[in-house]
């Protein structure tokens, strides 16, 4: 019997290259490849690239349509600014990146092909005859200058591989723009354009392009201002590859080889003070600051200081500031008559220096504000002691019994301090600096000294009495000057704080309107169409200052003429050394024309009145002035003519003797001189009395 037996057959184990083996290599190569990520993450964590250089910018500060004013240089001079893409020709950066690293948009720092086509080409003819850095590696190197070998190529390649990680094509591409060379202290693109051309980058000739793509592979070499011959080869061999690489026509680059070779000019430097504060201040990834400023007034107004800061003596200079009420931004702001002058360097808009008079309409404004006063309440202008202070008209005469409305038009110290009496010097401070406005005053003073406020006893700086300015402008609203458009905005926006009612500060305007303009000068306000000037003079003790201030068309100005170390000065009154010019920067402004407003005197209301009036004492003759010289623009019927005003109702004018009709359409006196030479005005009101004036006409010719 045969006995069968069962063979069992095992099942054979898995393989451990076809199972266990394959996992663990892929999970092996994928440790490696991670681990090493995280090594070269490390590495350049921890090594990252030094991007000191590119910290450290000439912040740029532009007028308010995008006019150069000034820039600050960096370490030992060099004018590095800041690039900015936006303000950059685009076809001057297209252009850029098809001669210098025509695959930018896709490598990653490093050009595979173009490091391929140098190697083989260093094989082939035993030298370097071929570039492979790309504009990432070219950025790398600006950052972290080394000298030029093999080494150094390697550590721009990793260098520039960093930057990559780090910063998008656009901020390398900037990066690059502001720190090349340009020849001598230029580096970046906007001051070789601004210093080569005379502007901005933001729209560049095809030989301008040429010329600024040549310029950083061999600055100095290539400087158009000491080399124009090697200048204009590098620019022909630049021309030559935008026309290989489709980006320029051949015809193009023929015209372009004509533009004549650049010389280097001087940066601008236009309101220097502010721009400095401004540029300074800026921060250190903003490539321009744009201010408010208007370039073409700025360059009008600073030879205007300069001139007026001459006229006045060797150690005198002057300020300027101008500020447009609705936005309260600066238009144009002169700190000083000059680098060249005694204390030139010191910007008087923000120095502390005594305003005189020139805070006396806010004093009446305050009071008219409160119900104290109306124009026409009556005031004693005779010699007061108030407690241990004791004022006295500037020219030390007292007039007696005089209206609110004169005292302000006439400047009278004796009412002003009687009237801040009543307010209170301490109410009358806050109230101003409740409008963001300080007064400095002297630590030490006498009893009742503050009452001195009204007279100029306290300093302020002309920025901060501009701002008082424009709040009168601004119905008793007062709001912070505005430097940058986007502060400019921003007040337009705002509320502001008013200190004051909009009729107080119409009242007080329509007294500052009255007062005559400088001698031999006709007031705007009274010339037929011209801009309605509301001002105010005011003199320090010792003659130190010299300030006026007006409200004209849209714009509140400050000018003010001194020394800058507060010495004294003999004679030179706001008057005389402030008032002309700020009739001349009124007229360089612009203002649109406007109609006066009314000047015929107000009643004051009866609770407001004297018991005991003054006698009426006829009308009061306003302008022209007795002994005025007046400078018209034509002479016979088809002249301008000037508008005659006077205090007082039902007036009949008469010129030389002959009536003198009111004109068909305004209704108002209008003179017409047939001829240069001496008049005499004479003004009649319904009862007889009388007024008049000997006045000389001067005209062209």
């Amino acid at each position: 019997m045969t006995t069968a037996s069962s063979e069992v057959t095992p099942t054979p184990d898995p393989s451990p290259i076809e199972g266990e083996g394959k996992v663990p290599l892929i999970v092996r190569l994928l440790t490696g490849f991670l681990a090493a990520q995280v090594v070269l993450f490390a590495a350049s964590a921890a090594f990252p690239p030094d991007m000191g250089r590119a910290r450290r910018s000439s912040p740029v500060v532009l007028g308010e349509r995008g006019a150069w004013l000034l820039a600050l240089p960096v370490e030992d001079g060099r004018w590095r600014v800041r690039a900015d893409l936006e303000r950059t020709d685009p076809t001057f950066l297209k252009r850029l990146v098809a001669v210098e690293d025509a695959r930018f948009r896709w490598h990653l720092g490093v050009d595979p092909i173009a490091l391929v086509r140098a190697t083989g080409s260093a094989i082939v003819h035993g030298r370097v005859s071929s570039g492979a850095s790309t504009l990432s590696m070219q950025t790398a190197r600006l950052l972290e200058p080394r000298p030029r070998n093999l080494g150094s190529k390697l550590i721009e390649m990793v260098r520039a591989v960093q930057l990559e990680s780090r910063l998008s094509k656009d901020e390398i591409l900037a990066l690059y723009l502001t720190l090349a060379p340009y020849g001598g202290n230029l580096e970046g693109v906007r001051g070789a354009s601004l210093s080569y051309f005379g502007h901005e980058p933001s729209s560049l000739t095809d030989g301008e392009q040429a010329l600024l793509i040549a310029l950083p592979q061999a600055p100095e070499g290539r400087r158009p201002d000491r080399r124009p011959e090697a200048a204009r080869e590098a620019r022909r061999a630049v021309l030559d590859k935008m026309v290989r690489a489709g980006v320029l026509t051949d015809i193009a680059a023929v015209e372009a080889e004509g533009e004549p070779i650049p010389r280097r000019s001087v940066f601008p430097a236009m309101a220097w003070h502010l721009s400095g504060q401004l540029a300074a201040a800026a921060p250190a990834d903003r490539p321009s600051v744009i201010t408010t400023i208007d370039p073409d007034l700025q360059a009008r107004l600073e030879p205007m200081a300069a001139a007026v800061a001459a006229s006045q003596g060797p150690e005198a200079t002057s300020a300027i500031i101008v500020v447009r009420i609705k936005d309260r931004a600066v238009r144009a702001l002169v700190g000083s008559a000059g680098r060249d002058r005694p204390g030139g360097w010191v910007d008087m808009t923000r120095a502390a220096r005594s305003p005189g008079s020139a805070l006396k309409p806010f004093v009446y404004a305050f009071a008219f504000d409160d119900g104290m006063l109306a124009p026409d309440t009556q005031i004693d202008d005779a010699q007061t002691r108030f407690a241990d202070y004791q004022p006295e008209n500037f020219d030390r005469v007292f007039h007696g019994k005089v209206t609110a409305r004169e005292a302000l038009a006439y400047s009278l110290n004796v009412p002003a301090v009687a009237t801040l009496e009543k307010i209170g010097p301490e109410a009358f401070a806050a109230r101003l600096e409740a409008g963001g406005v300080r007064l400095l005053r002297p630590k030490a003073e006498v009893k009742a000294a503050g009452l001195a406020l009204a007279l100029g006893g306290a300093g302020i700086t002309l920025r901060d009495l501009v701002t008082l300015y424009a709040a009168l402008g601004d119905g008793g609203v007062a709001k912070p000057l505005a430097y940058t458009v986007e502060e400019a905005k921003a007040r337009e926006r705002q509320g502001g704080t008013r200190i004051a009612r909009t009729e107080a500060v119409n009242q007080v305007l329509d007294i500052l309107r009255e007062a005559p303009g400088p001698r031999g000068r006709a007031p705007s306000a009274l010339t037929r169409g011209g801009p309605a000037m509301a001002f105010k003079t005011g003199t320090s003790y010792g003659f130190r200052d010299a300030v006026a201030a007006g409200v004209v068309g849209g714009h509140a100005i400050v000018v003010w003429t001194g020394r800058a170390d507060g010495g004294a000065r003999g004679g030179l009154t706001g008057r005389d050394a402030a008032l002309p010019t700020l009739f001349d920067v009124a007229d360089l402004v612009g203002a649109p024309p406007t109609a006066p407003r009314p000047i015929a005197p107000k009643s004051a209301p009866g609770a407001l009145q004297r018991l005991q009036t003054v006698a009426d004492e006829g009308p009061r003759l306003i302008f022209p002035p007795d002994g005025a010289t007046v400078q018209v623009e034509g002479l016979g019927k088809g002249a301008r003519g000037l508008v005659l005003a006077a205090g007082g109702e039902d007036l009949s004018w008469y010129v030389n003797g002959a009536p003198l009709d009111s004109d068909p359409v305004s209704g108002k006196p209008i003179w017409r001189p047939a001829a240069a030479g001496f008049y005499k005005l004479r003004v009649v009101d319904a009862q007889g009395r009388a007024a008049s004036a000997r006045v000389r006409i001067k005209a062209p010719g």
